[in-house]
């Protein structure tokens, strides 16, 4: 029996860290159409940029580009160096979300000084032993800080267990402010689940065995919806533009008298 047409089914996935990447216009129709970023894609090729509205930061989206899809680069200015972060395909999408709404949000900071662990540490998130890192309380994810001669990375690796390659990698390079890394770690440490649809299409290979998921038939509308209104709510963060003071109109000025 054929399902209704204006109802969809929806899968709610947890850990979102397993529930893959999601639809990346998540991230890129907010940019363009609430943040005022502009695009510059090719449609002959599966990439798309955007730049932010004072051509600072480029964000990139490559499929094709190995396991890193996402790349978010900021040249220097304002008094800090220029810095980038990199996402893998299979990061979902609320996650790097997180990052490029903090990074767009009028209200932020890049300077306000924050502890990117806080976040999953309040979350239940284990240390790991002689590193600077924790685990999440499943295991799969490792978020670490790096320290070397020649470099100061943060680092999001999620893995089906040891020894096995990443399912995804995020990684904050040097100079990314800690206030867009926190961000991207609250986003993580979330535990509710997050949407997704053809559930067999967007979950990788390691099927349903390591999630859990509720499927609802939502009303098309509403699901169709659900960007619209994610656009329209970032969108309202602008400030509104100070209304002009309206001058009280003038009595018409007298012409110049004629002399008889």
């Amino acid at each position: 029996m054929p399902g209704r047409p204006d109802l969809v089914d929806v899968d709610f996935v947890a850990p979102r860290h397993l529930a893959g990447g999601g639809d990346p216009a998540w991230v890129t129709v907010p940019l363009h159409r609430a943040c005022g970023w502009s695009h510059g894609n090719d449609p002959l090729v599966p990439r798309v940029l955007l730049s932010s509205p004072d051509q600072r930061a480029l964000l990139r989206l490559e499929p094709a580009n190995g396991l890193q899809w996402w790349a978010l680069h900021h040249t220097a200015g304002q008094g800090r160096p220029a810095w980038h972060m990199t996402f893998g395909g299979q990061t979902p999408v609320e996650t790097v979300a997180a990052v490029t709404d903090a990074l767009t949000d009028p209200a932020t900071s890049l300077a306000t000084d924050t502890d990117p662990f806080e976040p999953l540490l309040d979350a239940g998130w284990k240390p790991v032993r002689g590193a600077d890192g924790i685990f999440s309380p499943d295991g799969k994810v490792q978020f670490e800080h790096i320290v070397t001669e020649a470099s100061d990375v943060w680092l999001a690796t999620t893995t089906l267990g040891p020894s096995q390659k990443p399912v995804w990698q995020a990684m904050f390079r040097e100079n990314t402010p800690p206030v867009l890394i926190s961000a991207f770690t609250r986003a993580l440490a979330d535990t509710s689940p997050v949407p997704r649809q053809y559930l067999s299409l967007t979950v990788p290979a390691y099927g349903t065995r390591l999630i859990s998921h509720t499927q609802r038939e939502l009303p098309a509308r509403q699901v169709a919806s659900a960007l619209e209104n994610r656009v329209r709510a970032l969108a309202e963060r602008r400030p509104t533009p100070p209304t002009p003071l309206r001058r009280p109109p003038q009595p018409p000025q007298a012409g110049p008298r004629r002399l008889r």
